[in-house]
């Protein structure tokens, strides 16, 4: 017993406290950004759907939680047992993990800690998702599709590039992408951005349109919930890219800046191509800007010089506002443009990490064309994006018509002409006619409710 004491405090002594503390706090930061994500679509959808479409967000917390103790931390880092396409199940339940530390040596942190942060990787991946069918979807049938896409498509493109050789034990298999093709990509471009727009896509195409769309466009009910939901995103951000150092260090610093940097850039570019378009800047698209350049940098921010990442913000601001017409050229119905903005600014980030990556910010990367590295990491780059985008849109599919027939995706014709939210939830999110009896099934509910709490 004193043996295994003493062992046990020499093993808390190597761990680097500065760098877990910030780990720690940057899941805490990227947790926040599922509540900001919600707060920033419940207020782009019409008042009678802010509810549904916040409860839909708020719900991939619970979901993908559970999953990730039980199976999907093993599968997304557990050793590779196939062909560097998924991960064993050795760690389920998080077994072992507790008195275990990755990392250089001076600088080991619990596994615990990062099991931690990269669960909120998978959480707000999904959650993204929301976007695609705003104001249509039915509550349970959509945590079906959470369970299921998590576990066939998050998981496996997250052991693509997340899971790398050697980083849990020294005889550790990883994933295809970042290990045999060599893709760089420092937060999540592909398995969080690249992965979300290809799957807002399928789900957009199988769920259908809203009705009346395109003719009838419904604007958004409070642009503050927008700005608001935007800077919250943008403050949990530097934690979901700066924490990807995995340390308090340089490199966390430089994560930490190119980050500002991008967003900054981007909400300029978006602005400008809203000026010449639209002829004014909009609240809307400076929210909307700000995200795209945060998508745009998450895969570059470890590897790109400042005057990188803001040319990477302006390429992301421009593009994503002009892809935003993209479904109206198409007609699919991408409610929130999760597929403009997320899948092509996972793109734009992805492919431009061949072009301004250099060995000088990060001797772990490449550098690009402009630094003498020529086409190589470019076309490396293009394969991780589009074997991301090929399985994510396939699989997805697949996914979201099969619940679709046998469970049914959307409400009901009635439910979503006037509310789905009530139809949904019981519940109103701005009860302003508090009359008895003025919204019966919300009053039902609620004196159930107090009779249960008497």
């Amino acid at each position: 017993m004193l043996t295994s004491r003493i062992r046990h405090v020499v093993e808390e002594a190597a761990i680097d406290t500065g760098s877990t503390a910030w780990l720690l706090i940057s899941a805490a930061l990227v947790m926040l950004m599922t509540p900001g994500l919600a707060l920033f679509y419940g207020g782009m959808v019409r008042s009678r759907s802010v509810l549904n479409v916040m409860m839909l967000t708020f719900a991939c917390l619970a979901v993908v939680g559970t999953l990730w103790v039980l199976y999907g931390y093993s599968l997304t880092f557990g050793d590779d047992v196939f062909g560097g396409l998924i991960g064993g199940l050795e760690h389920g339940g998080l077994r072992g993990l507790h008195e275990t530390t990755v990392g250089p040596a001076g600088q080991r942190i619990p596994l615990f800690a990062f099991a931690s942060f990269q669960l909120m990787f998978a959480v707000i991946t999904v959650a993204l998702l929301v976007g695609a069918v705003a104001e249509r979807t039915r509550f349970w049938p959509w945590i079906v599709f959470v369970a299921v896409w998590v576990t066939v498509v998050y998981f496996p493109i997250a052991h693509w590039i997340f899971a790398v050789d050697g980083f849990t034990a020294a005889e550790s298999v990883g994933g295809w992408l970042v290990n045999d093709l060599k893709a760089l990509d420092f937060a999540g471009g592909t398995a969080v951005e690249i992965n979300s727009g290809a799957a807002a896509l399928a789900l957009a195409l199988v769920v259908g349109r809203r009705r009346g769309w395109p003719q009838h466009q419904a604007r958004p009910h409070n642009l503050p919930f927008v700005m608001f939901g935007a800077g919250l995103l943008w403050f949990g951000w530097f934690g979901f890219n700066a924490g990807s150092a995995l340390g308090a260090n340089s490199l966390a610093a430089t994560a930490f800046m190119n980050t500002m940097t991008a967003g900054a850039t981007a909400v300029l570019g978006w602005l400008l191509v809203e000026q010449r378009r639209d002829g004014v800047p909009t609240t809307l698209g400076a929210a909307s800007g700000a995200v795209a350049g945060l998508v745009a940098i998450t895969p570059a921010c470890g590897y790109v010089e400042p005057l990188g990442a803001a040319a990477i913000g302006v390429a992301a601001g421009v593009v994503c506002a002009l892809a935003v017409t993209l479904k109206h050229r198409f007609g699919f119905d991408d409610t929130l443009d999760v597929v403009a903005v997320h899948g092509v600014g996972g793109l734009v980030g992805m492919l431009l990490i061949g072009v301004f990556a250099t060995k000088t910010v990060n001797a772990a990367g490449a550098d690009g064309l402009l630094y003498g590295g020529g086409l190589d990491q470019l076309w490396r780059q293009a394969v991780a994006a589009g074997a991301t985008l090929l399985y994510s849109l396939v699989l997805t599919f697949v996914i979201a018509w099969a619940i679709h027939k046998t469970l049914g995706f959307r409400v009901d014709h009635d439910a979503e002409s006037t509310g789905i939210d009530e139809a949904e939830h019981a519940e109103r999110g701005y009860d302003l006619d508090s009359r008895p009896g003025a919204h019966p099934l919300t009053d039902r509910v609620q004196n159930t409710l107090s009779t249960k709490g008497t």
